[in-house]
Formats: C-alpha cells, sequence, structure tokens
C-alpha cells in the first residue's frame, strides 16, 4: 500500500490556487491514498510540526467545488526559502524525520519560482541520501514568470481582473469633461517581469481604446520622455490613463518608487517591497505638467478577485494539480508540471513535466520583441498570446449577496 500525500501552498497566493489543490484531493481520492495531509503555511508550517489533516475540512465533491471558488491559500502560505543543503544537514534531516513520522510518501508543493527551488533541494537530497519520497511541483504564479511552460496558472485570472477593471477605469476617467484631461495612474504588480501589466492592454475593445501607455520593467524607464509623452497626449485627449509596473526601474537600475520613497523591507527570499511608483508619477505629472492626476494601485486586489476567475485559468489549475499527484504516484520525482498550448484558435492545451532544475530560480519576462512604441506599449502578439486565458468565468456560489468561501473554521469530522 502507498504512503501518505502531503500538499503545501507557498509565495503569494492568487485566486485559482485553491483549484490546484482540488485536484491533488481528488487524485488522491482517485488513487485511495489513505491520508493527505496538508502544510499550515507551507514548508515554514512543515518545520513546526504544524500539519493538517485535509479530510478534517473536505470530504466530498460538492467541497471541493467550493474550494475552487475560494480565493487565497486555503492551507496558509509562506515566503520561506530552504537553506543550501550542505553545511545545513540538520534542516533537512527534520523535514524527513517529520515525513517518515507520519509515513508521507508523496510532497506536492504550489507556487512559483522560489517554491520550486524547495523541490529541487528536497528532491536533490531524497536522492542522494536514499529516500522513498517523490517530490512533484505544481506551477502557481499571478507573475507568469515560470520558464518551460505556455503560462502559469493564476496568470489568466488576474489578467482578467485587469483588464476589466482598467475598462471600468478609462469609462470612469473619461466621464470628466472639463477643458484640460485627468491622468490616471494605474500601478499594477511585477517586479521584474511585466506580464501583469502588459495585461492592461486586454481592456481594448469595440468599446474601450484601452490605456494610452504601457510601462514594463523590462525596459528602462525614462521620466523625461514620460512628461513628454503626456503633454503629447494632453493637446487631444480629455482622459489619459496610463499603466505601470510597480518594478519600473531608471536606466541606472534604480526603482523609480525608490525615488519618491525609500523602501527598507525586504522578503525571505530576499526581495524588496515595491509600492508608490504610480503615486509618485502621478506627483511628478501635476508638477511638470499643472494637468489633475490621480493614482490606483491594484495591490493584493489583482490575485485575490475570485469573483472574476478565468474559467480557462481555474480548470487548468485543477488539472496540474491532478496531473502532478498521478505523476508522483507514477514514481515520477523532481519536476514541475507544464502547460503547452498546441493552438490558441480554437484553444487547445496538453500538459508535460520538466526536472525541476530547469525551473528552479529562472525568470521568463515578456519577450522584448512583444514590447512596442519605443517601451510604451505591447504588441498584437502579445494580446493574441493571453486573450484564451480569460475565456469564461467561475460563478461565486453566493449567500446573502455575497460569495461564500471554504475555510477552516469548521471541521467536517
Amino acid at each position: 500500500m502507498k504512503g501518505n500525500v502531503i500538499v503545501g501552498q507557498s509565495g503569494g497566493p492568487t485566486a485559482v490556487i485553491n483549484s490546484s489543490l482540488a485536484g491533488v484531493i481528488k487524485a488522491s481520492w482517485k488513487e485511495g491514498i489513505r491520508r493527505i495531509y496538508g502544510m499550515h503555511y507551507g514548508i515554514e508550517g512543515l518545520l513546526q510540526e504544524d500539519i493538517v489533516d485535509i479530510e478534517d475540512y473536505i470530504v466530498s465533491g460538492q467541497d471541493l467545488s467550493l474550494l475552487k471558488r475560494t480565493p487565497s491559500s486555503f492551507l496558509g502560505t509562506c515566503r520561506y526559502k530552504l537553506p543550501p543543503i550542505e553545511g545545513n544537514e540538520k534542516v533537512y534531516e527534520k523535514i524527513f524525520d517529520i515525513l517518515d513520522k507520519k509515513n508521507i510518501e508523496f510532497f506536492l508543493y504550489n507556487g512559483g519560482n522560489d517554491s520550486m527551488d524547495t523541490i529541487k533541494q528536497l528532491s536533490d537530497y531524497a536522492l542522494s541520501h536514499g529516500k522513498k519520497q517523490k517530490f512533484m511541483g505544481i506551477p502557481k504564479t499571478i507573475d507568469n514568470d515560470l520558464p518551460m511552460t505556455d503560462h502559469c496558472p493564476g496568470y489568466g485570472s488576474s489578467a482578467k481582473y485587469i483588464a476589466t477593471s482598467l475598462k471600468e477605469i478609462i469609462r470612469d476617467n473619461e466621464s470628466y469633461g472639463v477643458s484640460k484631461p485627468t491622468v490616471c495612474l494605474v500601478e499594477i504588480m511585477g517586479r521584474h517581469a511585466g506580464w501583469l501589466t502588459a495585461a492592461a492592454a486586454l481592456s481594448r475593445d469595440i468599446d474601450c481604446s484601452g490605456p494610452d501607455l504601457i510601462y514594463l520593467p523590462e525596459v528602462p524607464f525614462d521620466i523625461k520622455d514620460f512628461i513628454k509623452r503626456i503633454k503629447a497626449l494632453a493637446k487631444n485627449k480629455k482622459s489619459i490613463v496610463v499603466c505601470v509596473s510597480e518594478g519600473l526601474q531608471d536606466k541606472n537600475g534604480k526603482f523609480i518608487c525608490e525615488l519618491g520613497t525609500v523602501q527598507e523591507h525586504v522578503d525571505a527570499f530576499g526581495h524588496k517591497q515595491l509600492a508608490g511608483t504610480a503615486a509618485y508619477l502621478a506627483n511628478v505629472v501635476t508638477q511638470e505638467t499643472g494637468l489633475k492626476s490621480r493614482y490606483i494601485e491594484f495591490s493584493s486586489l489583482q490575485r485575490c478577485a475570485a469573483h472574476l476567475a478565468s474559467r480557462a485559468d481555474s480548470d487548468e489549475a485543477y488539472n496540474v494539480g491532478f496531473i502532478a499527484a498521478k505523476a508522483a504516484f507514477d514514481g515520477n520525482t523532481g519536476k514541475m508540471v507544464t502547460i503547452q498550448v498546441n493552438s490558441r484558435e480554437p484553444y487547445v492545451v496538453t500538459y508535460d513535466m520538466f526536472d525541476i532544475h530547469e525551473v528552479a530560480n529562472i525568470e521568463k519576462k515578456v519577450p522584448l520583441s512583444w514590447i512596442t512604441n519605443d517601451g510604451t506599449y505591447v504588441s498584437d502578439e502579445y494580446l493574441s498570446y493571453a486573450r484564451p486565458f480569460i475565456i469564461g468565468r467561475v460563478p461565486p456560489y453566493s449567500a446573502g449577496g455575497l460569495p461564500v468561501h471554504l475555510t477552516m473554521n469548521k471541521k467536517k469530522r
């Protein structure tokens, strides 16, 4: 008889991360696995032996359906980076002692670049020390920056939220019939890769012109050129909407947000906290042009809007969770499931697996050929790439006019 399963969620949550968890649970039920455990707050929780029994909360297909409609990480998440194996063997010995104690044979971790490093480290340790456990990575990131996969679960729903919100913001900004335009700066997540900010272009449609300018972090940001473009737009428009990545940098590599307020906080992965890019640029616009300006930061809204989750995204998130679990049961280890697109119209995908060493700690950026208009917009090729990801929606279950979510507040048994 096979051993037990443990699954964890790591890094920034998404609107569909729990669909991947549902896929793992469904595959485990089909395989007849005795116990399905969850790491409470990822690998950091596991190190503290904070482990939950999934079937204390989820026992039926109806529970799985509600889980898929619940945003954020049902099991809780963390930003914890395992240290290198060499010189830190006691950390790894502790992890494997915990796994052995619970008779855990299959370890599944759902996350992005740094989370895949966890799978790499643990699978390497297991292979070099003759351990029985199998380790599989389940891709997840709204940043869409994992390599080897066409795109990442979580990105489609965030792109749908961004494009939908941009249409509404543009409509709102157009409503002011004043002699001078109002400039609205919209800040979108993206440290080094501009996939999320690029999604703003999806708002361009038959009933919407889309944003006037889109700035991605792949291209150095020139404030003087930016102001020059705002002044040119102001001559003919009564509404100007500009989308900027939080991670914009100047030609010297300095974050634009740091020109306004220096951010000192860094997370466990050494990532500097970024915020304030739009606020700083809105202030510059007013000072340099005299135009009225405002700024909007989507912040965590773009990753937790399950009420706007994409059906395509939710289905793919479920599938990668199911396939990763099944692959582990079949003896695979040290790999991540990937999505490959065979056709974009009609939209057809297949699933594959790649060695985790080809994935961990590698960041995929927006191709420079897709960044147009001297670094201020994205191409039709990007639109063709991304549009299938936002198709369809997952209607929430509601009570009292509001969405219903599954939580750990009430045990099933």
